[in-house]
């Protein structure tokens, strides 16, 4: 395959995102080319198949032997992620992997290794990181818009619904932070120092031994930056961060999930001037895909994604450590990928 060819990609699982929201982005990717979709259903296959105009392969096995998929999209239930990862990184497929990809340094350190040994490109898919409006906000603060920064704050909760959802599964390694808090910890790893840390967690599961449906992390880098993170499955709905600083305030109105059609805002606070801007709108899945074609492209830009989704991993099992997780729930949560469930809807 020539530089100039795009990347063939396959879909493991036939999420809903992925009908939504990715496999639309990658089909406005020029670098790269939609070859296939696998499910473990052969008619949910054959319905992706049909609407994106792609084979339909039944079988994550099967998607990984063809010589034409070069790349995999892997959108799975959480509890799959590492599991299916490591097959494709060892099949030789670059890989990009959904949200959140573990909440294990250990594991996620030995598939940026792999993906490293074997020249592979290995991503996290947070799609909000690549929207133009951080890029912004980064910008003003670089340029001294509310002096130094003292506090980052970010919430992201949304109401509870249909209760048979994955997100509420804990044997598939649902709940609130692996679902909605690794955004806010994510988003200030943007800001905060390379020392990052986790100072102190709280995670509210349910009674009946369900998952984890609230939580709050503190955060902090060497140089006195602090982020406190606030998330849910059971709230009334708030996607937002702010950044407050020695001489004023910027806050984000819908941070993590903007349509790409969306103009975002954000407010701009210093002294009793407020100035309220209106940011172009940017699709930030075809963004992130697009990143992800670059790095399948070229080498030099690979291991940036493959570190930064250790570090979160590893921000991620410090709120479990600090948060204390829940005696019948501990050993499922951080057990290996393949002692976990192989249930698997997609």
């Amino acid at each position: 395959m020539s530089d100039a060819e795009p990347t063939g990609i396959g879909v493991l699982g036939a999420a809903d995102i992925a009908w939504r929201r990715t496999i639309p982005a990658l089909l406005g990717c020029p670098g790269l080319r939609l070859v296939a979709v696998a499910s473990r259903t052969p008619d949910k296959a054959r319905t992706f198949a049909d609407r994106f105009g792609c084979d339909a392969v039944t079988g994550y096995e099967r998607l990984l032997a063809r010589e034409d998929v070069q790349a995999v999209y892997i959108p799975l239930p959480n509890a799959l992620h590492e599991q299916w990862a490591h097959a494709a990184l060892l099949a030789g497929k670059h890989v990009l992997v959904e949200k959140s990809l573990t909440a294990s340094a250990e594991a996620a350190s030995d598939l940026a290794r792999t993906a490293r040994e074997r020249g592979l490109a290995f991503m996290e898919n947070f799609a909000f990181l690549h929207h133009t409006q951080h890029e912004r906000v980064r910008a003003l603060v670089a340029e001294g818009a509310i002096g130094t920064p003292r506090v980052f704050t970010a919430s992201f909760g949304i109401p509870r619904a249909d209760r048979e959802l994955i997100r509420y599964s804990r044997a598939l390694d649902g709940g609130a932070l692996r679902e909605t808090g690794c955004y806010p910890v994510r988003a200030a790893q943007l800001f905060l120092g390379a020392d990052i840390e986790v100072l102190g967690a709280r995670l509210g599961y349910e009674e009946d031994g369900g998952c984890d449906m609230t939580g709050s992390v503190l955060l902090a880098d060497g140089a006195g930056l602090t982020a406190q993170c606030d998330f849910g499955l059971d709230h009334a709905y708030r996607n937002t961060y702010a950044l407050w600083g020695s001489e004023g305030r910027i806050e984000v109105d819908w941070a993590f999930t903007p349509p790409p059609d969306k103009q975002p805002g954000l407010r701009v606070s210093r002294g009793q001037h407020t100035e309220e801007l209106t940011l172009p709108a940017a699709d930030q899945f075809l963004r992130a895909v697009s990143a992800f074609a670059g790095a399948c492209a070229d080498p030099a830009a690979r291991a940036p994604h493959a570190a930064d989704a250790v570090r979160q991993a590893a921000l991620l099992e410090s709120v479990l450590k600090l948060a204390g997780i829940p005696e019948t729930s501990a050993r499922d949560r951080l057990a290996p990928a393949g002692t976990r469930s192989n249930h698997d809807p997609c």
